[in-house]
């Protein structure tokens, strides 16, 4: 079990999660809908990551997709939500009637969302679905922690804060981002020339 590993995994959900830069929109939910079950929805967002880390590769096997086509669709994800942050972006969600926040929209997809699951999955080919699961479990506290003291924390860190630390691991994310690119756009090549000769 390599702590570097779990430390980088760690950070890159975090950052990809963007549980900081979310907590204007949960605060919202929770003025729009009531009480966001936090604990609820932790859980239920660590199932579908984990359940995703384990059987997306068979889902794959199915589709005839190799680890690393996902790996490089991925790393473009990646890099694309690090741009975002960096730029302060935001998505333009839909609106939907909804009666509670709580699976749908803060479980999935703010938390479990595609970016987060093409994460985890690319970062599954160069690290351990053990030290992912606890990288996911790390996430899941930060996540439980976020959700039931987003109000004080905003209080208390202010919007300024948030948009800095934001911009924080937008950066770290680019770079982790461009890291995975190179290494899957070697295992492109490779793959491609092995299928040649």
């Amino acid at each position: 079990m390599n702590i570097i590993d779990i430390l980088t995994a760690s950070l890159t959900l975090f950052a990809v999660i963007d549980m900081p830069g979310n907590i204007p929109l949960i605060i919202r939910l929770r003025k729009e809908y009531g009480e966001i079950q936090s604990i609820k929805s932790t859980c239920i967002a660590a199932f579908i990551m984990i359940s995703f880390l384990f059987f997306g590769n068979f889902l794959f096997t199915l589709l005839g997709i190799e680890l690393f086509h996902f790996a490089l669709a991925g790393s473009f994800l990646i890099i694309y939500f690090g741009i975002k942050m960096v730029l302060g972006l935001e998505s333009k969600s839909p609106n939907q009637k909804i009666s509670s926040a709580t699976i749908f929209p803060i479980a999935f997809p703010l938390i479990a969302g595609p970016g987060t699951l093409s994460t985890l999955i690319a970062l599954n080919s160069e690290i351990s679905k053990l030290e992912l699961v606890l990288a996911i479990l790390i996430n899941c506290i930060v996540i439980y922690i976020f959700l039931k003291s987003a109000t004080w924390i905003q209080r208390k860190i202010g919007l300024t804060g948030i948009i800095i630390i934001e911009r924080i691991f937008g950066i770290i994310l680019i770079a982790i981002g461009m890291k995975l690119l190179l290494k899957s756009l070697i295992l492109s090549i490779n793959f491609a020339l092995a299928t040649v000769n």
